[in-house]
């Protein structure tokens, strides 16, 4: 009986050797999450959430959801309400996707009209030359260019209002959102950004107020 168990025991054994190498992962199917420092590394890594992942099921929660949005607004425009920081995609139907985001802190708040003038996935980053001063004279050194990736203050996506320094753009930072800390960019959670890149035009209409 004994003898049996260890023959048995040793044909498990090889076939489990025999089949190892067969074991095989699919880089593509993995996020890289954090902790990169390797620019052209973060610039290919893949967001939490995909576009195609995104179903209007999905767009429901507190800080995203499809309401009942009495608008002048034509179908496509972005409506931003810095005072309940919250941006509206307009839909048709009487109706808008609200995302909660974040503003302008004081001082760098703005209203105004404009139109939506470029789209970039993993946006990089040129901080104004007054911005690299003003943060320098607060002790936060920033650099004068960064590639786009998982580090960049951009974030995933980035959709560039008018001929202006503001955007519409990710973040690092997601506990930011809901509060008045940017420089005058409005900024979202990623996987927001994403979303509402998908849906946006160029030449789209943003009105900030």
């Amino acid at each position: 009986m004994f003898k049996s168990f260890l023959r048995i025991s040793a044909i498990a054994l090889m076939f489990a050797q025999a089949h190892a190498t067969q074991i095989q992962f699919a880089p593509e199917t993995f996020t890289i999450i954090g902790g990169i420092q390797d620019t052209q590394v973060a610039s290919s890594a893949r967001p939490s959430i995909l576009p195609n992942q995104i179903s209007n099921d999905d767009v429901s929660g507190p800080d995203r959801a499809i309401i009942n949005f009495d608008t002048t607004l034509t179908p496509g425009s972005i409506l931003v309400r810095t005072a309940e920081r919250k941006l509206y995609f307009i839909l048709p139907n009487g109706q808008a996707i609200m995302y909660r985001v974040g503003v302008g802190r004081e001082g760098f708040s703005w209203s105004g009209r404009n139109e939506i003038s470029r789209k970039a996935v993993w946006p990089k980053w040129t901080p104004p030359k007054v911005m690299i001063k003003r943060e320098a004279e607060r002790g936060h050194i920033i650099p004068e260019f960064m590639e786009g990736g998982a580090n960049n203050p951009l974030g995933a996506r980035a959709l560039y209002i008018g001929g202006t320094d503001f955007r519409i753009h990710g973040t690092t930072q997601p506990w930011s959102i809901g509060h008045a800390v940017s420089s005058g960019c409005i900024r979202m959670l990623n996987e927001h950004v994403i979303d509402l890149y998908d849906r946006v035009k160029l030449g789209a209409k943003v009105v900030v107020e």
